[in-house]
This record gives C-alpha cells, sequence and structure tokens, in this order.
C-alpha cells in the first residue's frame, strides 16, 4: 500500500494450548500494528519542497480543468527544470497557465489524462511525436489512482468496452510522418453475469502535487467543494505528496470527522501565495448576442432538437447533460418537475485535429442508463451522419437507446437496428431514407415529431 490507514489496530487472538496431563486451555494474546514514524514538513519555499524530484519521475497532479491545480508547485517545477516527467493529471492545463507551463518548457514527457482539449500547445506536440500521451476514461482515471492508494493492482470495468481502450491500437505517440510510434496496450476482457469487462490496472507515483483549502499545523487539510477533484485520491497514491493550500489553522480547528486527509499522507506541506484561479473558458452572454428566434415553430434546426430532447426528461429523473444541445434543453424543464442535472467533460477529442475517443465513455457503459443521441441529421454538403458503421473511434458499443435530429426521432435496439418514431412535419420517409446512411425500419405508430410547449 502507499501508506498505513491504521496507525494502530488491536486484534484478540485466543489461541489454545495442551497443558501436560490432557487438559486444553485459551491463552488471549494482543497484537497491533504500527506505521513508520512520520511527521509533515512544513516548506516557506515551494522550489525548496519540490526539488529532489527527479528527471522521468512519475508525478501526479491533482485539478479538474484549472480548477484545485497547485499553482505554486507547478511554478517550483518550471524553476527546477527537472525533465522527462510523466505526469498523469485529468488535464494538461492551458497554453499558458497550469500544467501548459511545462508543457511548454518541454518537461514533460508523457501526459496520463482524461482531457486536454483547451490546450493547443498540448495538440501541436502530441501530433508531431514531441509528446506521449495515454487517454484515459474520466472515471477509469479516477478510480485507477484510488486503487492505487488502496494497494489495488487492478480492477475490471465496463467503460471502454468494445472501444480503442479495449482492443489497443490508439496512438500513444507518433513519428514525425505521422505514423504511430507507440500505440496503447489491448485490455484483457472478461465477462461477468453477461456483461463484458476490461482489466485496468492502478496507478501510483513517486510525488504528487495537490492543491487543499486549510491544513492544520500537524498537517491534516480539508479541500473546498469541487477543488476536491482528483487532489483528494493522489494523496494517497504517491510516495511524496506536497500539499500546498491557501490557508494554515491551529490544531484542533477541524472536528475530526471533517477532515479529508489525515496527516499520515501528507509528507510536506507549503502555504501558497497569490492564487489566480483563472477560469479555463470564460463564457457570458450578451445582450447584442441574443439572437430573436424565429416567429414559426421549428424554423431554428437546434432550437427544434433542443424542444425535442426536453421530452426526454421525467419527473424524479437524473441526467447527464453532454455539452451544447442537451445542456440547452434543461432550460425548459417544467417548474412543477424535479430533474437531478449533472454535466462535466468526459473523454473527449483534443481541439480539431485529433480524433479523440468521445465523452462520457463511463456514462454509457452503464447497461441502466438510457442513452440519447442528439445531433444534426447530417453533415456539410448533406453528409450522412448516421452510418452503417462510425468512422471515429467510440465512445460506447451497442449502448445508444434513442436519437434525436432535426428531421426525425429513431428508436435504436441492438439486434433490430434503427425503428423511426417521428418525422418532423413537411418530411417524408423517402426524404429520411436519402439523408440516412444506413437501413431503419419504420414504426407503425409512426407519428409526427413532438415538441416541448413553451
Amino acid at each position: 500500500m502507499a501508506a498505513l490507514t491504521r496507525l494502530s489496530s488491536r486484534l484478540r487472538f485466543c489461541p489454545s494450548a495442551r497443558r501436560p496431563g490432557g487438559a486444553w486451555s485459551k491463552e488471549c494474546v494482543c497484537y497491533f500494528s504500527t506505521s513508520t514514524r512520520r511527521h509533515t514538513k512544513f516548506y516557506m519555499d515551494p522550489v525548496e519542497a519540490v526539488k529532489d524530484i527527479p528527471d522521468g519521475a512519475t508525478v501526479l497532479v491533482g485539478g479538474f480543468g484549472l480548477c484545485g491545480i497547485p499553482e505554486n508547485l507547478i511554478g517550483a517545477l518550471l524553476k527546477t527544470g527537472v525533465k522527462g516527467l510523466t505526469a498523469v493529471s485529468n488535464n494538461a492545463g492551458v497554453d499558458n497557465f497550469g500544467l501548459g507551463l511545462l508543457l511548454r518548457s518541454k518537461q514533460i514527457k508523457r501526459m496520463v489524462s482524461s482531457y486536454v482539449g483547451e490546450n493547443a500547445e498540448f495538440e501541436r506536440q502530441y501530433l508531431s511525436g514531441e509528446l506521449e500521451v495515454e487517454l484515459t476514461p474520466q472515471g477509469t482515471l479516477a478510480e485507477r489512482i484510488r486503487a492505487g492508494g488502496a494497494g489495488v493492482p487492478a480492477f475490471y470495468t465496463s467503460t471502454g468496452y468494445g472501444t480503442l481502450v479495449q482492443e489497443g491500437g490508439s496512438p500513444i505517440k507518433y513519428n514525425k510522418d505521422g505514423s504511430i510510434a507507440i500505440a496503447s496496450k489491448p485490455r484483457e476482457v472478461r465477462e461477468f453475469n453477461g456483461q463484458h469487462f476490461i482489466l485496468e490496472e492502478a496507478i501510483t507515483g513517486d510525488f504528487a502535487l495537490v492543491k487543499a483549502w486549510k491544513a492544520d499545523r500537524a498537517g491534516n487539510v480539508i479541500f473546498r467543494k469541487s477543488a476536491r477533484n482528483f487532489n483528494l485520491p493522489m494523496c494517497k497514491a504517491a510516495e511524496t505528496t506536497v500539499v500546498e493550500v491557501e490557508e494554515i489553522v491551529d490544531i484542533g480547528s477541524f472536528a475530526p470527522e471533517d477532515i479529508h486527509i489525515p496527516k499520515i499522507y501528507v509528507h510536506r506541506l507549503i502555504k501558497g501565495e497569490k492564487y489566480e484561479k483563472r477560469i479555463e473558458r470564460l463564457s457570458i452572454r450578451k445582450e447584442e448576442d441574443v439572437k430573436t428566434t424565429s416567429g414559426k415553430p421549428g424554423d431554428n434546426v437546434r432550437e427544434r432538437i433542443i424542444k425535442r430532447a426536453a421530452l426526454e426528461f421525467e419527473d424524479g429523473m437524473y441526467a447527464n447533460l453532454g455539452i451544447g444541445i442537451p445542456l440547452l434543453a434543461s432550460n425548459f424543464i417544467s417548474p412543477s418537475m424535479t430533474v437531478h442535472l449533472q454535466s462535466e467533460n468526459g473523454v473527449l477529442g483534443l481541439g480539431k485535429m485529433v480524433k479523440g475517443m468521445g465523452g462520457a465513455m463511463d456514462l454509457v457503459s452503464s447497461a441502466k442508463t438510457k442513452v440519447v443521441v442528439t445531433m444534426e441529421h447530417s453533415a456539410k454538403g448533406n453528409a450522412h451522419k448516421i452510418m452503417e458503421k462510425c468512422t471515429l473511434p467510440l465512445t460506447g458499443k451497442q449502448c445508444v437507446n434513442r436519437i434525436i435530429t432535426e428531421k426525425a426521432v429513431f428508436d435504436v435496439d441492438n439486434k433490430k437496428g434503427l425503428t423511426l418514431i417521428e418525422l418532423w412535419e413537411g418530411l417524408t420517409v423517402d426524404d429520411i431514407k436519402k439523408s440516412t446512411g444506413c437501413d431503419f425500419a419504420v414504426s407503425p405508430k409512426l407519428i409526427p415529431m413532438q415538441q416541448i410547449a413553451t
């Protein structure tokens, strides 16, 4: 295990013994286990806290996007000039902030991430063969790190089955000519209760760089809200954990049950300075940008899809919303209805040039989840988007239950394929056949495409 979680645990053991003369007796013996004696070391200078990280080290770096990243410790690595790092992090920051600074200075040899799409320098280095990249589904990445801290060497997950994650061959590194220099390896597959699972190995690091909110003078730390993210499991998965905090308080300021990471996992601690806490992509609505919708219902293609997608919500439902149309559909949830919403990134494509594995791989892998795809029916030039076989890397295999476009609604069955159940007013079945790249059945109960009332 990366660290022992028990300072002491008592076990009562009563072995039987045969005394002279044939009589039996029991003798109770108490045992206990301990960790090595360890105290959190406090530093004033972040460079001093990381200066012994050697070239080629594996470093776990906390944060999600730019939320909860160890700004000061990343800046300290920039000053030490350490090279050849394997960085395990949800993302690679942006061009001029976070891990993007270490990418720009070419101190990172390999990234193990789930989301790196906001970094143009990352894309350039990856495509030119300067950087190795191991893309990992977001939930899988979190669990691989958690397993590493718990001493679990590997585990099975349904996420990624039937995709490049399982099959192997995903480019980790390119040659200068664009050919693949290093490809991902296939995963072992097993079947449990009729469902396929792949084997994922745990992740551990030589060092973990973690951002927390507060620490007491003993070294116990707490996180603030969503900044907990990957920081918490990384504390337990490294040989040496370095934590930076915004405030150091007296011992006893935290109730024991409120401590997120006890001091046994915190080897080095520093109070950070000058936190920028940048927003990765600031988007605000300007009044002049608000376009008035057409007076005729359904003229706006995106609006048409959104208003049909909104009918999928049901009272009491839990829904994960992808970026774009699904997220906008939540604007039409009735005030009388309670729907629990969640939205995040998942594994995304790396800009326009790099074909990613798709978002929400963890979510679509659940057999109990209804997966609804919202999309425009055709690409530019009327190229087919609904096809017999996908040409881009899969997010999930045979996982879609319904497709909603501006022209039609299809139900999807793993064995029977597509069935047209709704059709936009003014279109015919022949129109849908011409714009669809695969065969489909037509429901005997075909109805006009529905729209939520507003």
